[in-house]
């Protein structure tokens, strides 16, 4: 290892990612379901936007809170994967100092933003079960425009001070992060300052804003299930809590994985740190391949629709 990674330096020009620590000589395999899973959310999510784009049947609520989730999965997948399969296959592993920052306002800006999406998405479909008969009067183009626009909004402004605190603090430790991405608080951790303020305030973000869009989801989903146990008859129950069973799936992979990251950080220190790197790698990149698959593709209206497009076309 060379001295410039571990003697004295501020702000250092470049940070060294290790990729997954301990499997390095394992890095080729590892990039093989890396990139399968960059293939299919890249081929998924696009196909999303491409059908909603020419179904004029699909521009209603739901299918534009859809394709806002499909362009920040892509975003997501593409401020990471790109870098981390150059470490994968190229031991590429040196990132610019201002480029790692870059990519960790891109990450957990847009990692809120999806929070936010599904909250919206929540709520389109509390108001189309719960009032159905003004669902499209409630959900207007405008007010949905609006709802992506703060989703946005609060999503750019509260990660922000992620990275304008992370640069002022001085790193004179070492510029190695543990990880195949530049995450918030890994490079917080190299700083020789006392960083608590970046901490706490990575905390009230997890905590505060991410477990508060978890409550509104869970207030949603309240209010949908006992609306749907006083329909009638088991078919109309069944069939209605279908419409929400691939949303519910989305939010799972997206809360879930984040709660045992949270978890294994506080009560699982003996475990060895390839499998927490592994975690936070699922916890990113599995919710954007799995999106277009459960919420969107997975939809018999949606397979058909594709399906007829491409006949179509050769036709």
């Amino acid at each position: 290892m060379s001295d410039s990674n571990t003697t004295n330096f501020i702000n250092p020009s470049t940070f060294i990612l290790l990729g997954i620590p301990g499997l390095e000589g394992a890095h080729v395999w590892v990039s093989i379901p890396f990139c399968t899973m960059y293939i299919i959310a890249i081929l998924g999510n696009f196909s999303i936007l491409f059908i909603v784009k020419k179904e004029p049947s699909l521009h209603v609520p739901m299918y534009y809170f859809l394709c806002m989730l499909a362009i920040t999965d892509l975003v997501v997948y593409t401020s990471t994967l790109p870098k981390m399969l150059a470490i994968f296959w190229f031991n590429s592993r040196e990132i610019d100092f201002s480029a790692c920052l870059t990519q960790m306002y891109f990450i957990h800006s847009f990692l809120v933003m999806e929070s936010g999406i599904l909250v919206a998405m929540a709520l389109d479909r509390y108001v189309a079960i719960c009032h159905p008969l003004r669902h499209f009067t409630i959900l207007t183009n405008p007010l949905v425009a609006k709802i992506g626009l703060a989703v946005v909004l609060r999503g750019c402004i509260v990660v922000l001070p992620y990275p304008l605190l992370a640069r002022q603090w001085p790193y004179c430790r070492t510029n190695i992060i543990p990880q195949p991405y530049c995450a918030h608080i890994a490079v917080v951790n190299l700083a020789c300052a006392d960083t608590r303020v970046s901490s706490y305030y990575g905390l009230f973000v997890q905590f505060f804003l991410i477990g508060l869009d978890g409550i509104l989801i869970g207030v949603s989903y309240t209010q949908i299930l006992s609306a749907i146990f006083i329909l009638p008859t088991k078919d109309a129950r069944l069939k209605t809590f279908g419409t929400c069973g691939s949303h519910l799936f989305v939010i799972l992979a997206f809360y879930i994985p984040g709660l045992i990251i949270s978890l294994m950080n506080r009560f699982a220190q003996n475990v060895p740190l390839y499998f927490h790197v592994l975690i936070a790698n699922v916890y990113l990149l599995m919710p954007p391949m799995l999106n277009p698959i459960m919420y969107g593709l997975r939809t018999k209206e949606n397979r058909d629709r594709l399906l007829r497009l491409f006949t179509h076309k050769r036709a």
